[in-house]
């Protein structure tokens, strides 16, 4: 009997390191231009994330899942487009976000099959470029994204070292509860010392855990796509690694859900 190779539990470890080098440097990048290359950078991520998607549920003819990437970008772009630092959400909140809704409903209408799962899971990307208009260069993009790596990081290696249960083995069954709740404890950490530089207030860091763990479904989520359709990667875009999909998803459930929790605390200011 051959027994099972001790490093093959590490075998993902490269595609990580490298999805953890790249946001990093997107982010120190943006913020460094800041806008509007900061923006436009935003929405040719988005633009390849829905782009890949629409590859992924229907693969042919290209010309499909060009387009919906194309209007993506478009969208993204001119609903960030002037947005006013003093209020960013309360300018969102406006017609020109409808533009948002173009690429899922389009593409739902274009597309043979899985229609409902790319109306879903597109909206989810939408909404997640909104999140990083409304975020914008600036210190809070890169704490929020040591958050997501920390989570990434943390969840990885105990993960791995601990083992245990399963968080959901039919979807993604390398996940275990060992290291989904150490990627909580983990972005709870930089949450916190998020707040002992300012960047956060105490309260604000309590929920790095719910945005680590939307980041983690994020994850879960596409591979539940990539799983239902048979395919490993959404795209050769980065060779060796897949696509800017691959790389992005935990991004796109995090940022979804902060956008969620800002919109909450400004309608909670707005109308107190």
């Amino acid at each position: 009997m051959t027994s099972p190779n001790p490093s093959s539990k590490w075998s993902d470890l490269a595609p990580r390191v490298l999805s953890a080098v790249v946001m990093a440097g997107v982010a120190v990048l943006a913020v460094a231009l800041g806008n509007p290359i900061y923006l436009i950078m935003i929405s040719i991520v988005i633009g390849l994330c829905v782009g890949e998607l629409g590859r992924l549920l229907h693969p042919t003819p290209p010309r499909i899942y060009v387009l919906l990437g194309g209007l993506a970008a478009i969208a993204t772009f001119l609903v960030g487009y002037k947005i006013a630092p003093n209020s960013p959400f309360g300018n969102v909140i406006a017609t020109k976000s409808l533009l948002l809704l173009i690429p899922p409903l389009l593409g739902a209408g274009l597309i043979k099959q899985h229609k409902v799962l790319f109306l879903g899971y597109c909206s989810l990307i939408m909404l997640a470029g909104l999140g990083f208009v409304v975020i914008g260069p600036g210190d809070v993009l890169i704490w929020f994204l040591l958050i997501i790596i920390m989570s990434d990081v943390a969840g990885y290696f105990v993960g791995r070292t601990v083992g245990g249960p399963k968080f959901w083995p039919r979807v993604s069954p390398k996940k275990t509860w060992s290291g989904t709740i150490a990627g909580w404890v983990g972005a709870l950490l930089i949450g916190l010392i998020g707040a002992g530089f300012g960047v956060f207030t105490p309260t604000e860091a309590m929920f790095a855990p719910l945005i680590a763990f939307a980041g983690q479904m994020g994850d879960i989520a596409e591979s539940a796509i990539k799983r239902k359709v048979n395919v490993k990667d959404s795209s050769q875009l980065i060779p060796g690694h897949g696509g800017v999909l691959d790389r992005f998803d935990a991004m796109i459930g995090a940022s979804a859900v902060l956008l969620l929790l800002t919109g909450a605390a400004w309608l909670m200011i707005s109308t107190g």
